[in-house]
Order: structure tokens, then C-alpha cells, then sequence
């Protein structure tokens, strides 16, 4: 199954919460995670979500490698 854009916004927003200042609805792909506001410790548990949810196996490295959505989307879905 391939994990979409949405999907990762959703993923995002049940996992970490979305910062008020931040539109998750905007062109956010190559947008920063620290910009969007999502830490390292976000990005884990987004990177567990997606791994539970889609059986995406990926490491704790693709949460601290990937800098932006596109690049998350771009590791879960080539595993």
C-alpha cells in the first residue's frame, strides 16, 4: 500500500498535533519538519505510525534522515 500525502498529514496530526501556524493543507512537501514543527521525537513516532499502519518497515533513521514530507514519502514508499 502506498503511503500518500494525506495520509502522512493524518498520520502527523493524530500523532504529534499540528501547530496552529502551520496549514498542513498548504503545498507542504518540500516544506521543512522543524518549519511544519514537528521535532525528532514527532518524527519517531510518525515514522512508528507509519510502520504499524502500512507495514512499512522503517528504522528511527528515516525519521532523522528525511527533512521534508516528499522525503519521508519518497523512503516509505520505496521499502
Amino acid at each position: 500500500m502506498e503511503l500518500t500525502l494525506d495520509s502522512l498529514k493524518r498520520i502527523l496530526r493524530d500523532g504529534a498535533g499540528a501547530d496552529e501556524a502551520v496549514d498542513l493543507d498548504g503545498d507542504i512537501l518540500d516544506t521543512e519538519f522543524d518549519e511544519l514543527g514537528y521535532d525528532s521525537l514527532a518524527l519517531l513516532e510518525t515514522v512508528a505510525r507509519i510502520t504499524r499502519e502500512y507495514r512499512i518497515p522503517l528504522d528511527d533513521d528515516a525519521a532523522t534522515s528525511a527533512k521534508t514530507p516528499r522525503e519521508l514519502l519518497a523512503l516509505a514508499n520505496a521499502a
